[in-house]
Parts: structure tokens; C-alpha cells; sequence
């Protein structure tokens, strides 16, 4: 198992001692060096907490993926995942809010981070609307498979597996919840959360869509790079979803957005890591009903993203969640095996 994490030890010690680095040099004290390296430590272990289920749901649709492909998001996609997540995402955001150009955003982020976290906070609810939306579909997708032929909680399954007959129940079931949230914001910001959520639903839609375009069924007899790159798209759209609340939540604890940037790539690595450890060990054949703890971790997370819109839930609140559930799921997965040999 060391080995699986060499890598991602060797980044989170140049990454710790950047952020020392930065800490001196921003405030020259031994304390301001002390401050940095703690909430850069902190940053990427809020960043691992929130990540389980993501690294399940990777090696989940990484298992059928094209091998060249597959190599192709492990390292193609993790520098898009701590590039352009972390550091190029929070940039537009401030693009769009305050209409400036991305140069710009770059320079508020440096010389004005209490200005450019404002900014971030303003979009907030749009981003967790869409985020939350995005999610949640995914997770309700992954119960009402009628392929699905493990049962975890078998009430809840099998009542949503006999929903898959009805034609877009997920996006249904979906809109009830969205109606719930919205009809709780203060009316002024309700059409800002609705058309944010109809956006999610659309962008979900369409990378599905997208999906089935580029992975033609195997067997047609179609390009295999062709459904890998259709793979690679749909999980780099997944991978950003889950990071939107990590990078909100960030901006509680530092508006340096180096800092932050280097805090969540360390997190990030991590991430790969389990991906890759979750796919050659076979952990998810092994522990079957890790899967299905990963899906309820993704379900509560969209639960969590559409209440930051009413109160503030502390981002260790949704990481022990989602680690909880996963716990829970892995602890039913051995118990099963030992009964059932």
C-alpha cells in the first residue's frame, strides 16, 4: 500500500513547505510562516475528508474504461483537477461576478484577496445550486440502475430501483428537492438558485448525453479512444463538481488563493492515489457495498451544497459525512463477507 501514496508524501511536503515559504515571505514573522503551514495542512485534509466518495465514484467508471484512456485522466486528469479546479476555476468565478478579465480577477486575487474572497462568497449560491444539483442526479442515476444487483439499505434500493422504469424519475425527484430549498431562500435569491439548479440539470443532461455519444456500446464494435475520451469528459465534470464545495470552503479558512491552491492540490494527489489503489487492488469487488456508501456520501454532499443556500454548515461537518458513510458501508461489506464467506 506505501506505494500507492509515495507520490502524493513527496507533494504534500514540498506543498507544506511552500506554504511556510509563502507565510514568511507574506508576513516575515515566524508566526505568520506557522499560521500558513497550519491551514495549508488543514486545506488538505478537509480536501481528503471531502474526497472519499470521489475517488470511489472514479474507480467505479475507470474500471471500464479504455487503459490508455484511463492513463490518460490519472495524469492528464489531475492536472486539470488541481489546475484547473483550485487555481483557474475560482478566477473565472471572479471573471463573472465582477465582469473583469481573467488577468484581472489574478491581480484582485494577489493584491486584494479580502475583495476577491467577497466575490467568491457572492457566487456562492449559484455554484452551490448547480454543484448540488449536478450531484445529486448522479447519485439518484446510480440507485435507480436497473442493472444494479447489490442491495446495500434494501428498502430505500429496491423501492428507487423500481422507479427506473419511469421515464426521467431522477430529474423528477430532483425538482421536488430544488422546490423544498428554494421556497426556504428569501425570495429575492430564489430565481438565482433555480436558474443555477436548472443549469445543473442541463449541464448533467448533457454530459450523459455526451457520454453516450463519445462510448458507443462495445458491442457495435466501436473506437475504444472514442469511449474513453467520452469517460475522460464525464468524470473531469464529476471531479468538478465535487471540488465546488472544497474551494468555497477554503475561503473560510485563507484568501490566499496560492495557499489555497496548494492545500487542494495536496488533497488532490490524494485522491489519485485511492483512485488508483481502489482500481488494481479490486477494493470495490472486495468490499461490496463500498460503492453504495460512496452514492449516499454524493447524495448527502447535494443535500449539504443546496443548505449552505439557507445556513452555513462547517465544511468538516460534510467531510465527516461522507468518511462516515463510507465507514459504515466498508464495515457492512466485511461483516457480509465473514457470514457469507
Amino acid at each position: 500500500m506505501i506505494h500507492y501514496f509515495r507520490w502524493p508524501v513527496i507533494v504534500t511536503i514540498l506543498g507544506l513547505a511552500l506554504s511556510a515559504y509563502i507565510g514568511w515571505t507574506t508576513t516575515g514573522a515566524i508566526s505568520g510562516l506557522l499560521s500558513f503551514l497550519m491551514i495549508g495542512t488543514v486545506l488538505a485534509v478537509l480536501e481528503i475528508s471531502l474526497s472519499f466518495d470521489n475517488a470511489i465514484v472514479n474507480a467505479n467508471r475507470l474500471r471500464t474504461m479504455d487503459e490508455v484512456w484511463r492513463r490518460r485522466f490519472l495524469t492528464w486528469g489531475i492536472l486539470i483537477a488541481v489546475f484547473g479546479m483550485r487555481i483557474v476555476f475560482p478566477i473565472l468565478v471572479v471573471t463573472v461576478a465582477a465582469q473583469v478579465s481573467p488577468l484581472e480577477a489574478l491581480r484582485i486575487a494577489i493584491s486584494d484577496p479580502d475583495g476577491y474572497s467577497a466575490m467568491i462568497k457572492d457566487a456562492h449560491l449559484s455554484i452551490s445550486a448547480f454543484g448540488g444539483t449536478f450531484l445529486m442526479l448522479l447519485a439518484l442515476t446510480f440507485f435507480t440502475d436497473d442493472e444494479k444487483e447489490v442491495d446495500w439499505i434494501k428498502p430505500i434500493e429496491r423501492t428507487l430501483r423500481k422507479c427506473s422504469g419511469i421515464f426521467g424519475f431522477e430529474t423528477l425527484a430532483a425538482l421536488v428537492i430544488i422546490g423544498f430549498f428554494t421556497l426556504m431562500i428569501p425570495s429575492a435569491y430564489q430565481m438565482e438558485f433555480l436558474r443555477s439548479a436548472g443549469l445543473g440539470i442541463l449541464a448533467f443532461h448533457a454530459v450523459e448525453m455526451l457520454g453516450r455519444v463519445l462510448d458507443p456500446d462495445k458491442k457495435t464494435n466501436a473506437s475504444a479512444a472514442a469511449g474513453g475520451l467520452g469517460s475522460f469528459l464525464y468524470l473531469e465534470v464529476i471531479d468538478a463538481s465535487f471540488s465546488f464545495d472544497g474551494v468555497i470552503g477554503a475561503f473560510a479558512l485563507t484568501t490566499n488563493i496560492f495557499l489555497i491552491a496548494i492545500g487542494l492540490g495536496i488533497g488532490a494527489m490524494y485522491v489519485r492515489a485511492m483512485t488508483i489503489m481502489l482500481i488494481e487492488r479490486n477494493t470495490l469487488a472486495e468490499f461490496k457495498f463500498l460503492e453504495h456508501g460512496a452514492f449516499y456520501s454524493v447524495f448527502a454532499l447535494s443535500i449539504v451544497m443546496f443548505s449552505h443556500s439557507i445556513v452555513h454548515i462547517p465544511e468538516v461537518i460534510a467531510g465527516s459525512i461522507g468518511v462516515s458513510m463510507i465507514a459504515v458501508a466498508l464495515y457492512a461489506s466485511i461483516r457480509d463477507n465473514r457470514i457469507n464467506g
